[in-house]
């Protein structure tokens, strides 16, 4: 059975471009097009890492990592941040609200990959 991962993003393309990275890899995906809408799609779904990016409309990156690891069932659930964002704040931020890994866009999809791999619950 694939794991399945949920990649928030409020970019269609990439949405798009990651989804088509992961499902190579053999993953399943959800896409959601902020947190509010990722909250949503969690409901209860076994997900076994969470891609996300930071600036997003409606609930941003840091506030959606914050609520899940509020969710006894996705508290443990590994996130990796996927964003423009490159300042060290920021980054500490992301980590200190439960963010596991931080890549910078433009990314290459095998940096993204190996970063899914290293992450992934079992």
């Amino acid at each position: 059975m694939a794991k399945t991962i949920l990649i928030v993003d409020d970019s269609a393309s990439i949405r798009q471009v990651v989804t088509i990275a992961l499902k190579g890899a053999g993953y399943d995906v959800i896409a959601a097009s902020d947190g509010q809408d990722a909250l949503k799609k969690l409901d209860g779904q076994k997900i076994h890492l969470i891609v996300s990016d930071v600036n997003m409309p409606n609930m941003d990156g840091i506030a959606f990592v914050k609520e899940v690891k509020k969710l006894a069932n996705y508290k443990f659930t590994p996130i990796i941040m996927l964003t423009t964002e490159s300042q060290p704040e920021k980054k500490a931020e992301g980590k200190e609200a439960g963010a596991k890994a931080w890549i910078v866009k433009p990314f290459q999809p095998p940096q993204l990959l190996d970063a899914v791999s290293k992450l992934i619950l079992p």
